[in-house]
C-alpha cells in the first residue's frame, strides 16, 4: 500500500522539470504519455503545441543555445520519435543542452515488436550525449536530475528519456532531487601563467572563440581582455553573437565564405587561441587551416571536456576549462609592457571591414544587400534565425551581429531551423525582434509550425529567399555536373497566401523599391508573417552566379 504522498510517475517528472526552472516545453501530443500531458494541465509550464515533432525539437534546442539550460520536448514513440532525431543531432553537434522524452510502450510488451516500439538506446545511443529508458517510477527523480547535469556539463549535448506508459501511471514514493547546477571547470592558476607567457612571446597572435558554455557576462569578460591585449578575435562557424562585430577588436568569422585574407592571417599567427570550440570541418575548411596532429602553431585549447583537448589537434597547453570560467579567469591575465601586434590587430580589423562592408549588387530585380542593410538598422538584440541553404552566406557574411542571443543557426547544416527557433526565440523572449531568413526549400521542411506561431500569437517576421530550386545543391551540381541539372528544381507556393491562410501577414517582394516597406509592414502588423521574396535563380552567393560557375566548370574540363 502506498500512502497519501506517493504520486504516479508523471507527476514524479513533471515535478522534477518545475524543481530545475522549467517553465516552457514544446511537443506534439500523443496517447504514449498523456499521463504526462495531464501532469502538466496542474501547472503553469507554458507547453507549446507544435504540428511536427522536428519543429518542436528544434523549438526546445533554440531555447537551450539562448539559455544553457536544456529546452524541453516531449514526443510520442516510434515515428514521433524519429521525426524528432533531427533537432536531437542539431543539439549534438552545437553542442546545445536539450532533453527529449519520447513515450514507450509498455514495459510488458517489449521484444514483442508492438505497436510503435523502438528501442530508443539503440537509435539514439550514437546521437544523443545519453539515452536512457526509464523501467521504474521511483527512479524518476535520479534520473531527471542526471539527465539535466549531462545535458548541461562539459560539452553540453541531448539526453533522450523513454517513458513507458504504465510507468508514468505508476505510484511510487520517492523524494525529490535538488536543483541541478552544472559544475563549472575552472582553469588552473599554472594554466592562466603558460597562457601569459605565451601571449608575451607572441607578435601576431590571434583567438578564436566558439562552442558552448558562453553567457553575456562571459562575452564582456573576453572584450575586456580583447581591449587590454590590442587582441584580434575571430569566431567559429555560426557563433557570430559570441563577440561583438563592431568592436576594433573583431576580425571576422571563420566557416563558409570564409574571408581569404582572415584565412591567411590564421596561416600566419604565431600564437592560436582556441576557446570553447572544436575547429571541426567547416571552421578548418576541411581540416586543412590547421595541421594535424601537430597544428603547426603554438596552439591553446580551451574546452569544457577534457576528450576534446588533443581529439584532432595537439595542443601546446591544454586548458581543461568552461567558457564562462576560462572568460573569468581572463580577468587576471596581464598584458606585456609593450604590445607589439598592434598593426597586427589592425589590419585583421580592416580587412574584415573590406570583406564585409558593402554587400555586392546581385543578378535581378531584388537585391539581398537591402535586406542585409535593414537588419543592420534593427536593434542590436534582434534576433536573427535561419537554417541551411547560400541564401544564409549573405547574413552570416554581411550582417553585424553586437549581443550575445543576437544569432540563432545550426552549425550542423540543418535545414528547417529558421522558423522553429524563430518562434522559440520570441515567445521566450517577446520584448526582442526576431527574424527568420529562410530559403524557400528550407523553409517548407517546416513552415508548418507558421500555424503554431499564429496559434500562440507569436509576431515573428520569416523572410522566405525564393529562388525556385535547392540552390547549395544546384551550386555543387553545376560544379561538378554543368549543364545537367537535375533533382534540384522546386515549384513552390505563393508563401504570402500561405501566411494569410494561417491568419498571418504575407507580403510579396519582386522588386527592390518594395523590400523596405513589405519588412516595415511585416513588423507594423504584430502578425507572424512572411515576407515572400522572389530573388533571380542566378544570384547563387555573394561572389558568384550560376551561369559564372557553369561556364568555369566547363572551361576547366574542356582545359584537362
Amino acid at each position: 500500500m502506498f500512502s497519501a504522498s506517493a504520486r504516479t510517475g508523471a507527476r514524479l517528472l513533471v515535478d522534477a522539470l518545475i524543481a530545475n526552472g522549467v517553465t516552457r516545453a514544446f511537443g506534439v501530443p500523443g496517447e504514449s504519455y498523456l499521463d504526462v500531458l495531464d501532469a502538466l494541465s496542474d501547472t503553469e509550464v507554458d507547453f507549446v503545441i507544435c504540428r511536427q515533432e522536428g519543429g518542436a525539437a528544434m523549438m526546445a534546442e533554440a531555447v537551450g543555445k539562448l539559455t544553457g539550460r536544456p529546452g524541453i520536448c516531449f514526443v510520442t514513440r516510434g515515428p514521433g520519435s524519429t521525426n524528432a532525431s533531427a533537432g536531437v543531432h542539431i543539439a549534438q553537434q552545437d553542442s546545445t543542452p536539450m532533453i527529449l522524452f519520447v513515450g514507450q510502450i509498455a514495459r510488458s510488451m517489449r521484444g514483442r515488436e508492438a505497436f510503435q516500439e523502438v528501442d530508443y538506446r539503440a537509435v539514439f545511443g550514437p546521437l544523443a550525449k545519453w539515452a536512457v529508458e526509464i523501467d521504474e517510477a521511483a527512479r524518476i527523480p535520479e534520473i531527471i536530475a542526471r539527465a539535466f547535469r549531462v545535458a548541461m556539463q562539459g560539452r553540453p549535448g541531448p539526453v533522450v528519456i523513454a517513458l513507458p506508459e504504465d510507468v508514468l501511471s505508476e505510484l511510487a514514493e520517492a523524494p525529490d532531487a535538488p536543483a541541478v547546477e552544472p559544475a563549472e571547470t575552472w582553469p588552473g592558476l599554472t594554466d592562466m601563467m603558460r597562457l601569459q607567457k605565451m601571449l608575451w612571446a607572441a607578435k601576431k597572435p590571434l583567438m578564436i572563440l566558439g562552442g558552448a558554455r558562453w553567457n553575456p557576462k562571459a562575452i564582456a569578460s573576453v572584450t575586456r581582455f580583447a581591449e587590454r591585449f590590442d587582441l584580434p578575435v575571430a569566431v567559429s562557424f555560426r557563433r557570430q553573437m559570441l563577440f561583438p562585430a563592431d568592436h576594433a577588436s573583431y576580425a571576422g568569422d571563420i566557416g563558409f565564405s570564409l574571408n581569404p585574407k582572415l584565412g591567411a592571417r590564421l596561416k600566419e599567427a604565431d600564437l592560436v587561441i582556441l576557446a570553447g570550440g572544436r575547429f571541426g570541418e567547416v571552421p578548418s575548411q576541411g581540416y586543412s587551416l590547421l595541421g594535424i596532429p601537430d597544428p603547426g602553431v603554438p596552439l591553446v585549447h580551451v574546452h569544457a571536456d577534457p576528450d576534446e583537448l588533443g581529439r584532432v589537434y595537439q595542443p601546446t597547453l591544454a586548458i581543461n576549462a568552461s567558457s564562462a570560467a576560462f572568460a573569468a579567469a581572463l580577468e587576471g591575465v596581464q598584458p606585456p609592457n609593450s604590445i607589439v601586434w598592434g598593426e597586427w590587430r589592425a589590419g585583421a580589423r580592416a580587412d574584415y571591414l573590406g570583406w564585409t562592408e558593402d554587400p555586392p549588387a546581385n543578378p535581378g530585380p531584388v537585391q539581398m544587400a537591402t535586406l542585409v542593410r535593414y537588419l543592420r538598422a534593427l536593434p542590436p538584440e534582434t534576433t536573427i534565425c535561419n537554417g541551411a541553404g547560400n541564401f544564409a552566406i549573405w547574413v552570416h557574411r554581411f550582417h553585424r551581429f553586437r549581443a550575445f542571443g543576437s544569432q540563432l543557426a545550426p552549425t550542423s547544416g540543418s535545414m528547417g531551423y529558421g522558423l522553429p527557433a524563430a518562434i522559440a526565440a520570441k515567445r521566450a523572449q517577446p520584448e526582442r525582434p526576431v527574424v527568420a531568413v529562410c530559403g524557400d526549400g528550407d523553409f517548407l521542411m517546416t513552415g508548418q509550425e507558421f500555424a503554431t506561431a499564429v496559434q500562440y500569437g507569436v509576431p515573428v517576421v520569416a523572410v522566405v529567399v525564393d529562388n525556385g530550386m535547392y540552390g547549395t545543391i544546384r551550386m555543387h551540381q553545376e560544379r561538378e555536373y554543368p549543364t545537367r541539372v537535375f533533382g534540384t528544381s522546386l515549384k513552390n507556393p505563393d508563401f504570402a497566401a500561405y501566411a494569410r491562410a494561417f491568419g498571418g501577414f504575407g507580403v510579396t517582394v519582386e522588386r527592390d523599391e518594395r523590400f523596405v516597406p513589405a519588412l516595415d509592414a511585416a513588423f507594423a502588423s504584430g502578425l507572424p508573417s512572411i515576407v515572400h521574396v522572389k530573388l533571380d535563380p542566378e544570384a547563387i552567393t555573394p561572389s558568384t552566379t550560376l551561369t559564372a560557375l557553369r561556364e568555369k566548370s566547363l572551361g576547366d574540363r574542356s582545359v584537362s
